[in-house]
């Protein structure tokens, strides 16, 4: 009743706000100001105005009235059967602008969710699934026993630096020219089956835990890989990184589907992440489909 007094500029005003009479209002805030030792309102003008005691209350007033709002909300989630926290399993490979893109539409939709975000690789991301440790995962291969919906397809570049000794020779590679320079790998983060992905026939090759280092190891010359072109669209319009000219397998790509742990008992918040990602996907595969004509 006090925020509502002071926001409406009245008793009257903030009586019909709140759906009580005015009398009601006053006598509130009577009875309030009779349990504090200093007053809160200043009567002496012809409006009541909130005294340097009544702005600090009204502060710290706001604040549990904006927290009793969202209990509020939790409860009514609750009540509908909206989850209290959702998991989800992205392998890295999934373009991070497209999540965070996914996430913010669904943020304010389920205010009360938390998200629960693993950043996986390879088999680690079927292991989330096949352990029941989230409710949805992005995988770039479905394990056996689950059913998905496809995402996006993901193509992987062959890349180096500029100055590398591959992109000097200025003819069309092939596997003998690969062999002998060192390439750079993503470690798989599944603890049971470590899966390799893509070709591995160099002699040298240095393991990174995640794909932002085997980018950055690129840009300074000390390899080349296969990254995915959605990861270094800017590295590849700077010039920092530039593809290989292989005369054969100088890209591969990955289907990404959706997976749902178990999707007969997956609750509405869960279907609705669900749901934002597929659109997301669509949209941004029709973007590019758009582009390309």
């Amino acid at each position: 009743m006090l925020a509502a007094v002071v926001d409406e500029g009245g008793f009257s005003r903030a009586g019909e706000a709140l759906g009580r009479s005015q009398s009601a209002v006053s006598y509130a805030l009577a009875q309030l100001e009779s349990q504090l030792p200093v007053p809160v309102l200043d009567h002496s003008g012809r409006r009541a105005a909130l005294t340097d005691v009544g702005k600090t209350l009204l502060r710290r007033a706001r604040a549990v009235v904006e927290e009793l709002q969202t209990l509020e909300s939790l409860a009514a989630s609750l009540a509908a059967g909206w989850e209290t926290e959702i998991r989800i399993a992205v392998d890295i490979i999934f373009p991070p602008a497209l999540l965070y893109e996914a996430l913010g539409a669904f943020g304010p939709q389920c205010r009360n969710t938390r998200i629960e975000l693993v950043e996986s690789v390879l088999s680690g991301t079927t292991e989330a699934l096949l352990r029941r440790e989230v409710e949805l995962a992005i995988v770039g291969q479905v394990p056996p026993g689950f059913l998905g919906t496809r995402l996006m397809p993901i193509e992987f570049i062959a890349v180096a630096n500029p100055a590398h000794a591959l992109n000097t020779l200025g003819r069309p590679l092939g596997l003998s020219d690969l062999k002998g320079h060192r390439q750079i790998v993503v470690r798989d983060s599944g603890s049971k089956r470590r899966i390799d992905a893509g070709w591995l026939g160099a002699e040298e090759r240095w393991t990174v835990s995640h794909l932002k280092t085997s980018i950055e190891m690129l840009k300074s010359g000390l390899g080349f890989a296969w990254v995915p072109r959605e990861h270094i669209w800017a590295e590849l319009e700077a010039g920092s990184l530039q593809p290989l000219r292989l005369s054969e397998g100088g890209t591969r790509s990955v289907e990404l589907t959706l997976v749902y742990t178990d999707p007969d008992s997956a609750g509405p918040a869960t279907r609705a992440l669900a749901s934002q990602l597929q659109e997301t996907c669509a949209s941004a595969c029709a973007r590019h489909r758009a582009g390309n004509r």
